[in-house]
């Protein structure tokens, strides 16, 4: 999934900051949005509350729209606090079956793939999504936040509050499972494409 570039995002913080600047506001919203909204609604499995708390979160955000430009990296510090939202809603929900973050679904490569992802056919999309799927919960929330969501070591350490050693081993474990689970003969399912040269 394609991010805004960090001085993109510290530009708008500042707009938004200073000036109370509503496109700048805008931009920022529709730009973080929809990876924040698939972030939480796997975490609450229903799209209603997801887009509640997502939506909350971007009025507190022009709430306190003064110290914008405090938060050293906006995108890390909206996941972390959409965690923090996600946790506080399901407590307040009391439920007799504790949701389990294994369970979640979504979808692993929605975005438009580039090249090299178009190589890869259908059915090896389908293998890795079950593989990721069925990944323990810790292990499947580092793969998701740095393959699928573009966050760094650093980053996905401060969202999920673990060191960058544990998201590092958590990749490890998740690309070694789908590595031995992924046992294909490569020139049946990379399609050969003319004029092309390795």
């Amino acid at each position: 999934m394609p991010t805004i570039a960090s001085q993109r995002l510290l530009y708008l913080q500042k707009r938004i900051s200073r000036n109370d600047d509503q496109l700048a506001y805008k931009e920022l919203f529709t730009t973080l949005y929809p990876s924040l909204f698939h972030f939480v609604s796997g975490i609450l499995k229903f799209r209603q509350p997801a887009e509640e708390i997502v939506s909350d979160l971007f009025i507190k955000i022009w709430e306190k729209r003064k110290t914008l430009e405090e938060i050293r990296n906006i995108r890390v510090y909206c996941f972390v606090a959409a965690r923090h939202l996600c946790i506080n809603q399901l407590e307040k929900q009391k439920r007799q079956q504790i949701l389990n973050i294994e369970d979640y679904k979504s979808q692993l490569l929605h975005s438009a793939p580039d090249p090299e992802e178009r190589m890869i056919s259908v059915e090896m999309i389908r293998r890795i999504q079950s593989v990721v799927e069925s990944l323990p919960p810790r292990c499947k929330m580092c793969f998701k936040l740095v393959k699928e969501h573009g966050f760094t070591y650093k980053e996905a350490a401060e969202i999920l509050m673990v060191s960058e050693k544990t998201i590092e081993n958590q990749l490890a474990i998740a690309l070694k499972k789908i590595s031995a689970s992924i046992q294909f003969d490569i020139s049946r399912s990379i399609p050969v494409i003319v004029g092309y040269s390795a």
